[in-house]
């Protein structure tokens, strides 16, 4: 017997299900611990975080915690194994593109279309003083850690609470998955496009799932819809064929790595995925379903 909490955070659905309802409470403390802290260290719409401050002071290295720095090596080993089609310095772009605020209220209105220039994203120019605890980037960028840090905190609770209280656990944060323990029937998992729509159900046992959508997190400027993944070679969101990525790999922060590639590289996402050995699931921006590797074939996107 399995027992589920849900609830909202982040902007996103969270749902953590374990195999031991009896420690279903702890389990979930243990999740929200760690979502706050996390969010202390990169929540760009909160003042204090880490990520504002060093944003707000580019140009200069600010002293940051060490979850911070975990959290900016995890976003630049996912730029590197990309290269650099993941890339945590979009920020800003982000930003002019509309995501300024929590995405209720950017899809409240209609966002005023911004020309002005920024510097191309560039993920090597983070610098990174450990022996000193600091960080900073160059002027004119700024960091955006959110999808990697969704994952990893996924993984890093997953893991933790299966170690801690001996139950088979799932961890779900907007999209990206994340399983560990033993149980003796696969994880089912529904793979869908936006929460609560029809989509494909499958078996997780190990590692994590991740989903990466240009039709969920979507609102209308002056110049038409946006939506918030950045291409980091143009600055602008993101116009290849692909409107939704899943992934499967063995950490959920290796999943969302590749299915945000996979929408940023668009026309070259399929061979990359096939060149890294990726089980994936691409849906088209006609609703055509294509796989790879050794995800389960469909036709359609449901």
């Amino acid at each position: 017997m399995s027992a589920t909490a849900m609830w909202t955070d982040w902007s996103c659905q969270v749902r953590l299900t374990i195999d031991r309802p009896d420690f279903l409470a702890d389990a979930r403390k243990h999740l929200v611990l760690l979502m706050d802290d996390v969010a202390k260290s990169a929540n760009r719409f909160r003042p204090d975080s880490d990520i504002s401050r060093i944003n707000g002071s580019a140009g200069r290295m600010v002293p940051v915690s060490g979850r911070t720095i975990g959290l900016l090596e995890t976003a630049l080993d996912a730029a590197a194994v990309t290269g650099g089609a993941v890339d945590p310095t979009v920020g800003a772009h982000v930003r002019r593109a509309g995501y300024d605020a929590d995405i209720d209220i950017v899809r409240a209105v209609t966002r005023p279309a911004k020309d002005d220039t920024l510097p191309q994203a560039d993920w090597t120019s983070v610098q990174i003083n450990h022996s000193l605890s600091l960080a900073g980037i160059p002027r004119g960028l700024q960091l955006d850690l959110g999808a990697s840090a969704k994952a990893w905190t996924a993984d890093v609770a997953a893991h933790a609470i299966a170690g801690m209280l001996g139950t088979a656990v799932l961890v779900e944060i907007g999209g990206d998955v994340s399983v560990a323990g033993r149980r003796e029937c696969p994880w089912q998992i529904q793979v869908s496009e936006q929460t609560g729509e029809p989509g494909q159900r499958v078996a997780v046992s190990r590692g994590g799932v991740a989903t990466s959508s240009t039709a969920a997190r979507r609102w209308r400027t002056t110049a038409g819809e946006a939506h918030h993944i950045i291409d980091p070679r143009t600055g602008r969101p993101s116009s290849g064929p692909w409107r939704t990525a899943t992934v499967w790999a063995p950490t959920a922060v290796e999943a969302n790595t590749s299915s945000t590639a996979a929408l940023i590289l668009g026309d070259e996402a399929v061979a990359y995925l096939e060149d890294t050995h990726v089980a994936a699931r691409l849906v088209d921006n006609s609703g055509r379903v294509r796989v790879t590797c050794e995800w389960p074939a469909e036709a359609e996107a449901a």
